[in-house]
């Protein structure tokens, strides 16, 4: 049927997206002596090049007539813009600044601000483990900020401000490009000229370190794009709640590049929290998966040809 097929592809838009976003910080540190506000200032600048162009080669315009004469909906996108840029340079300036770790606790909580979110806002329903799940990794970020000793501002952020940004795009009306599109273009002049302002006062980093560092700076656009435009894509497709769930994909990398990689460090007391939330999070994955099980059984018995459409 056309739904499951739309479905097995979003799974497989969002699996991607979160395996690209896994090995950036990998691309982020090899160009960490340039600033993270700068990399920010490149991210946007050439991200808005690259969707610009490739809807140059689409020769579509419409929805800017169309969508954007609505002010609710240019309020809505403004709102996902200044989310993203917000999350683009706390994400590089955490990576680079040796957080990997705590963005990897950014993005285990994630999927739980999705569920909660959905709740709050789409009136979604929680049956009693999943709100247990999120009862539970609440105690793990008070156990990280009284008995750590550290409030995990950073992880906490980065989960907020990206989980919001789902929400948003999620009941905005842009299609996956067109919205990506607005996002860049609604940041693109204060980062062109942020990234003038630079050059006027001789410290830019563009051409001005190694053929490298200028080459990784210019496809920083399509480093930052092409997996959004995967994700955003992916939302229209499936559950927030199943997005939620598959994105434990991306703080499992992070978590494995900061500790095994880059030799973060990573104390028993810190663990003790981690393992708090990752117990939530095993909690609500098996409750959801009980859930969808029981979901396609009654679909299937349901069906005349006796088969899950």
């Amino acid at each position: 049927m056309e739904n499951d097929g739309s479905y097995k592809s979003g799974i497989l838009l969002v699996v991607s997206a979160y395996v690209f976003w896994g090995l950036l910080p990998i691309y982020w540190k090899s160009i960490q002596s340039v600033p993270s506000l700068e990399i920010l200032g490149h991210r946007v600048v050439w991200s808005a090049v690259f969707l610009i162009t490739v809807q140059v080669i689409r020769n579509r315009w419409d929805w800017i007539r169309t969508e954007l004469k609505d002010s609710k909906m240019r309020l809505t996108f403004i709102g996902t813009s200044c989310l993203i840029g917000f999350n683009w340079f706390l994400y590089v300036w955490a990576v680079n600044s040796g957080f990997i770790v705590e963005t990897s606790l950014g993005y285990f909580i994630n999927p739980l601000v999705s569920v909660f979110l959905g709740v709050l806002i789409l009136r979604e329903h929680l049956r009693a483990l999943q709100w247990l799940a999120i009862t539970i990794a609440a105690v793990g970020v008070l156990y990280m900020t009284f008995v750590y000793g550290a409030f995990p501002w950073i992880a906490l952020a980065l989960g907020f401000s990206f989980g919001i940004y789902g929400l948003l795009r999620k009941i905005g009306s842009l299609g996956a490009l067109d919205g990506l599109t607005f996002e860049t273009g609604a940041l693109f002049s204060p980062a062109l000229l942020y990234l003038i302002l630079l050059e006027s006062e001789g410290l830019g980093s563009f051409a001005h370190i190694s053929l490298r560092t200028t080459l990784l700076l210019s496809l920083s656009g399509v480093a930052t794009a092409f997996p959004l435009l995967l994700f955003a894509t992916s939302l229209r497709r499936i559950p927030l709640s199943t997005v939620g769930i598959l994105q434990y994909i991306l703080p499992t990398m992070l978590f494995v590049l900061g500790v095994f990689i880059y030799k973060e460090t990573f104390s028993v007391t810190r663990l003790i929290g981690f393992i708090i939330i990752w117990i939530a999070l095993i909690l609500f994955s098996l409750d959801s998966i009980v859930f969808q099980r029981r979901f396609r059984r009654i679909k299937s018995q349901q069906s005349p040809a006796g088969v899950y459409r």
